[in-house]
C-alpha cells in the first residue's frame, strides 16, 4: 500500500484514486456538494483554496490544495521508483 502526499502532510492511498479533476466546472461543484451532504467529503485543503478534487474507489471525494497535475506527477514518480 502506497500513500501519496496531497499537500500539508495529508495523504491518500495511491491505489484507491479513480480520477482527479479541477474544482471549477459545474459537475465538479455538484459532486462536491453531493459528497458534503452525504458525509463522503474529505477536505484536506487546510483552509487553502481547493485546486484539485480526487475521487476515491470507496466513493469518497477528497479536496486538495494541490493541482491534479502535481499529484499525478507524485504518483508517477512513486510508481517509477517502485519499478527500479
Amino acid at each position: 500500500m502506497h500513500f501519496i502526499n496531497i499537500g500539508f502532510g495529508n495523504m491518500v492511498r495511491g491505489e484507491g484514486i479513480i480520477c482527479m479533476i479541477g474544482p471549477d466546472s459545474a459537475p465538479a461543484k455538484r459532486y462536491i456538494h453531493d459528497a458534503r451532504e452525504s458525509s463522503m467529503l474529505i477536505d484536506a485543503t487546510c483552509g487553502r483554496r481547493t485546486k484539485g478534487v480526487i475521487f476515491m474507489e470507496d466513493g469518497r471525494v477528497v479536496l486538495s490544495a494541490l493541482l491534479p497535475e502535481t499529484i499525478a506527477g507524485r504518483l508517477k514518480s512513486q510508481r517509477t521508483g517502485d519499478e527500479s
